[in-house]
């Protein structure tokens, strides 16, 4: 599930001058079901305590609430393909696109568009707002009334979630201690927006009967009622399998009773209805929104190469595939008579395509590259079964039939290079594409457009971060 995400507003902590207006009956003057049951790379800055004890009452001393399984635990939920005890550059973002927090209980502290930020969430000890302590994340008051507080939040690209990281850096005396997590597919999504600093604010009357509509109370269950770890550096990442087979749109963040969380991240693969696809039409097969997968990739030292299957032009050379400098680099560089560096080693990058299809036209993006941009680019593609594919992850992708499909290509720095008459025309569609640069350097966006062809591969799929 990609996220289209607006871009975050730099981190600042809120000035205010004067209180929101709220409604006097707000959710936290209401009668909220104690329990609902519904079904999204990140680092924190070190924290000055130390302790990372757990706080509040074990979840098995408390009656009724079912203990989701964390990852590490000797008990695995089967048939989940994420690993999440590893970087989250190990994994692709579902949530490339416009993620949005379309409803919340309350937001007194810290408002929950806070929990998809893309930067890790910081700490800045003597910011506060009229409201209280500023803090980057989602924070609710202290409930004095029944119920608990969730939120619904809107993927920016529908798909089938794997993991999910509940992160709590730097709430430590003040995180959730308890939370749950359901999911919805929607058809006709409803049309509820958030808009503006919704600090100090709950939801209104209006709200409320609206998301009641959606009966999000009775979604299923990706992780059921949970305890979590404070916001200390050692443990503030809750990470969650999730075993849920169905193509999900919405989320349900619950958590029990009130508190702070800093992130949520959703990890899975983005699924597109392709039988709405006319047969005539080129798409993009490798993008994230369309079910495109890294699946290997030689190097990745300073930007991850899923990072180029995003949607939209890259924010910065954070936001795209760059790598080492090589160190077999010969002393002295020279060229042929296409002006394409002569050298010995190179970098790649391994894609599962959304769906198989015969590709018409390449674009290669090295959008803010310009003092480490690759000297040239090729790509390569072959068609694999699901076997094939995992023999291939297991010998590192030594092995593999693959056709040339973009002879190499000269790149030149900052620039959105597109090929079609180059592109080479391939004897069958193809599910994989290998993009080879050399020696090294960063690439910003890549897309492959042609025609989807056949019916959608069927076969477990790796993470992506939705």
């Amino acid at each position: 599930m990609l996220y289209l995400q607006p871009r975050p507003s730099e981190l600042k902590p809120p000035v205010t001058t004067a209180m929101k207006n709220q409604t006097s009956e707000n959710l936290h003057h209401r009668n909220i079901p104690a329990r609902l049951q519904v079904p999204a790379d990140t680092s924190s800055s070190s924290v000055q305590s130390a302790d990372g004890s757990r706080a509040g009452l074990p979840a098995a001393q408390r009656p009724g609430l079912r203990v989701g399984r964390r990852e590490g635990e000797s008990t695995k939920q089967p048939g989940v393909k994420t690993q999440l005890n590893r970087s989250s550059k190990d994994t692709a973002s579902l949530c490339p696109g416009v993620l949005q927090v379309i409803f919340a209980t309350d937001e007194w502290f810290a408002p929950a568009a806070n929990l998809l930020k893309r930067p890790a969430p910081q700490f800045i000890a003597s910011a506060f707002t009229e409201f209280g302590k500023w803090m980057d994340g989602w924070e609710t008051r202290r409930k004095r009334t029944a119920g608990h507080d969730w939120c619904i939040i809107e993927l920016g690209v529908p798909g089938q979630i794997y993991g999910i990281d509940l992160d709590t850096s730097f709430f430590t005396g003040n995180h959730a201690p308890f939370a749950s997590i359901q999911a919805a597919c929607l058809e006709h999504p409803p049309a509820f927006t958030l808009e503006g600093d919704r600090t100090g604010m709950a939801a209104s009357d209006a709200q409320l009967a609206a998301i009641t509509k959606l009966v999000s109370e009775a979604w299923p269950e990706l992780v059921g009622v949970s305890q979590l770890s404070p916001g200390y550096s050692n443990c503030c990442h809750n990470h969650f399998k999730v075993n849920f087979q169905q193509r999900v749109t919405h989320l349900r963040l619950n958590m029990y009773p009130d508190g702070g969380l800093a992130r949520l991240r959703v990890y899975g693969v983005g699924q597109r209805d392709w039988s709405s696809v006319p047969p005539t039409q080129d798409v993009d097969l490798v993008a994230l929104t369309n079910g495109g997968v890294c699946l290997g990739y030689s190097d990745a030292h300073f930007g991850h190469p899923r990072n180029m299957i995003g949607p939209g032009r890259a924010d910065n050379m954070a936001d795209g595939w760059e790598t080492a400098r090589r160190l077999d680099r010969p002393q002295i560089l020279e060229v042929d008579q296409r002006g394409i560096l002569q050298v010995p080693g190179w970098e790649w990058a391994v894609f599962r395509l959304g769906h198989h299809g015969i590709i018409s036209s390449v674009e290669v993006d090295t959008n803010h590259f310009k003092g480490n941009f690759p000297d040239s680019c090729r790509i390569e593609a072959c068609t694999l079964t699901p076997e094939e594919e995992a023999q291939c992850i297991r010998t590192k992708w030594i092995s593999g039939n693959w056709q040339l499909l973009l002879p190499p290509q000269k790149l030149r720095p900052h620039h959105r290079h597109h090929y079609s008459q180059t592109v080479l025309a391939l004897s069958r569609p193809v599910s994989h594409v290998r993009v080879i640069i050399a020696p090294d350097g960063g690439i910003s966006r890549l897309r492959l457009w042609g025609r989807p062809t056949a019916a959608p591969t069927q076969q477990n799929r790796p993470a992506s971060k939705l």
